[in-house]
């Protein structure tokens, strides 16, 4: 169980108290929320690398007044190329140790640009506490000493080799220089020095320097709908976010039981979850526009008592999410993933950062052969030979971003002022679990150690985290929950699996009435710490 706890002058949630009590140093020090998530997040790149880090993405939500949207999300590079992956008879993306899966990193472009705007310390100041823990060394958790001996065994791992059990030191000094180079050079130190040097000649040809030079991060116009009288706000496309919102303006009409405890409750989140999410792999791309006007009509489709046909699509991954809110009201929801655990299983190797594999999310469905594009030729070399027959709007290409699981949340009172920032990891669970998550706070008053300790429920997954779910999808219940016999009698097929078994690790920070704080971080983490100042 998770303890609520109060604060009144900041307060920082994370899945490492190391990285929590980074953020709190920064409030500390006249930091705002925003100093206090980089310097947290960058904490969290170096000592969970089985989750997040520099070679990989970020999403962030930012409230000041008013709710701002940060997409840093990295894009291929300029070789990438569908037909090769084709030709070698693949249907979908590689999953591991493929360069082709690993889109430039946008997390140091995240952090510079939420700098850039919000920021009230130097760079340097919020990055010092993660170079010290990498040079001077740092306890693997529990989570990341058992990968140790495998991890350290491939190229560019090696600061992972002498890790065996929770507590053993471990040093990253690449890492650090990277670090202290983004703080003294800035970008172009980061991404055009030792790191983006390694990652040209690793890439063998996936990516030019102009990739590299290009910024991945754009403030974005965020989503919001209403919800329990709230407004929740998200991240658009090519973010998964959408989902949630659906879910919320599916399940509003909907009559909800009194009772979480209630195996309708499970029943009517389950379906509008799948409702919402059914036709995800379709229509989820970079610059889709997010289908929240079709929640009456996905409502219909649910049977309040029966499990409905849909055919289902989903995935699960490592990730970490953290919040900040400070004592002037500024609220931070960020979320950093690798994608898949370490993420690809490659490692630049001058300075051993893990690269993700958000390459994953790309469709390698193929366009008509001779389709109207930039610098081809059409059929007979003339124009109107040219077929207007597109691809999959998602496939695999030069310069796009794949469609992405990060689904940062945030949730404002009707005075438009901050009530909540949450979030999970947990790939496509995420919008599950957020679902969950908001109808507890919200629709149930539930404290915030109540509805990040309350058992979960969550769509199984595909044999590598990332792939497609087969039509019987199975509900797959944690410990402890009430609801899986009367989800049977519903017509789901339901597995009970252990509390904490990739079920997310979420974090809430909610702003009572009175201005107080009360925060709680997940259990499920083990190592996990709200710590407020």
């Amino acid at each position: 169980m998770s303890e609520t706890r109060f604060s009144v002058n900041g307060m920082v949630c994370t899945v490492d108290h190391l990285a929590s009590a980074a953020g709190v140093a920064m409030l500390d020090r006249g930091g705002n929320a925003v100093d206090a998530a980089i310097a947290a997040n960058a904490v969290l790149a170096v000592t969970a690398p089985h989750m997040c880090g520099l070679g990989g993405d970020l999403f962030a939500l930012v409230h000041d007044g008013s709710t701002a949207a940060l997409n840093a999300s990295g894009r291929s590079g300029s070789g990438a190329d569908p037909e090769r992956l084709r030709a070698e008879g693949r249907d979908r993306m590689p999953h591991l140790q493929d360069i082709r899966s690993v889109p430039v990193p946008g997390c140091a472009d995240g952090w510079i640009a939420l700098h850039k705007r919000y920021a009230r310390l130097p760079l340097a100041e919020l990055l010092a506490p993660a170079v010290r823990h990498a040079r001077g060394g740092f306890p693997a958790s529990p989570f990341l000493a058992p990968g140790g001996e495998f991890i350290g065994s491939l190229p560019g791992a090696g600061d992972f080799a002498a890790a065996r059990q929770p507590g053993d030191v471990i040093r990253r000094p690449g890492v650090a220089r990277a670090l202290e180079a983004l703080a003294s050079g800035g970008r172009a130190a980061f991404y055009e020095g030792e790191f983006g040097e390694g990652l040209l000649a690793l890439g063998g040809g996936e990516y030019v320097p102009e990739d590299l030079a290009r910024p991945n991060a754009d403030w974005v116009e965020p989503l919001q709908v209403e919800a329990f009288g709230h407004r929740v706000w998200t991240i658009p496309p090519n973010s998964q976010g959408y989902l949630l919102l659906l879910s919320l303006a599916i399940l509003a009409k909907l009559d909800l039981p009194d009772d979480p405890a209630d195996p309708r409750w499970a029943h009517l989140l389950v379906e509008s979850a799948r409702a919402a999410g059914h036709d995800r792999l379709d229509v989820l791309h970079e610059g889709a526009v997010a289908p929240l006007d079709s929640a009456d009509d996905r409502r219909a489709l649910i049977d309040p008592e029966r499990r409905t046909a849909f055919h289902d699509h989903g995935a699960r991954g490592d990730t970490t999410y953290l919040c900040v809110v400070d004592g002037d009201g500024m609220g931070v929801s960020l979320i950093q993933s690798n994608a898949a655990g370490f993420g690809s299983l490659l490692f630049e190797p001058s300075t051993g950062i893990n690269l993700h594999n958000r390459g994953i999310g790309f469709s390698l469905t193929p366009g008509h052969p001779a389709e109207y594009g930039p610098r081809r030729r059409p059929p007979h070399n003339r124009g109107i030979g040219f077929s207007l027959t597109p691809g999959h709007p998602a496939e695999y290409g030069p310069r796009r971003r794949p469609p992405h699981t990060l689904a940062p949340a945030l949730i404002t009172r009707p005075d438009g002022s901050l009530r909540s920032v949450v979030g999970t990891m947990g790939g496509d669970a995420q919008p599950q679990v957020l679902l969950q998550l908001v109808t507890r706070l919200l629709g149930h008053h539930e404290n915030p150690g109540q509805v990040i300790s309350a058992p979960r429920w969550a769509l199984a997954t595909g044999d590598t985290g990332f792939g497609t779910w087969p039509e019987a999808a199975v509900v797959e219940v944690e410990d402890g929950a009430p609801w899986a016999g009367g989800l049977r009698e519903r017509g789901h097929t339901v597995a009970a699996v252990p509390y904490g078994s990739n079920f997310g690790h979420a974090h809430l920070i909610d702003v009572l009435p009175s201005g107080v704080l009360a925060g709680a971080a997940d259990p499920r983490a083990l190592i996990g710490s709200a710590l407020g100042l």
